[in-house]
């Protein structure tokens, strides 16, 4: 199940989270962000339990986009420990993005 990420919840769901957490960084009007969508969703069915999801809409969360740096979207961003361990820029396949959890979980 993927997590709404908001500046409200950020801190108890990303950064004191146990699991790592991947941040998918998006905007409803991105073309790119859309065809991720069912990938990202995918990932987090397959991965729960040892990974958690969570998604940002830069337009309504701004400050959390302003903060971690998104300059474009999509924009992912793998947390462990509190800590942005990893920021990948762009759409991908569901084996690069598979490939770059599995990095993390290793």
């Amino acid at each position: 199940m993927e997590l709404k990420l908001t500046k409200q919840n950020f801190e108890e769901e990303v950064l004191a989270s146990k699991q790592p957490v991947l941040i998918d960084f998006y905007a409803d009007w991105c073309g790119p962000c859309k065809m991720m969508a069912p990938v990202v969703e995918k990932l987090a069915e397959e991965y729960e339990g040892k990974i958690k999801v969570g998604k940002v809409n830069i337009d309504e969360e701004l400050e959390l986009a302003q903060k971690y740096r998104v300059a474009s979207i999509p924009t992912f961003i793998i947390f462990k420990d509190g800590e942005a361990k990893s920021t990948y820029i762009g759409a991908m396949s569901a084996a690069e993005l598979t490939e770059k959890i599995e990095q993390i979980l290793a």
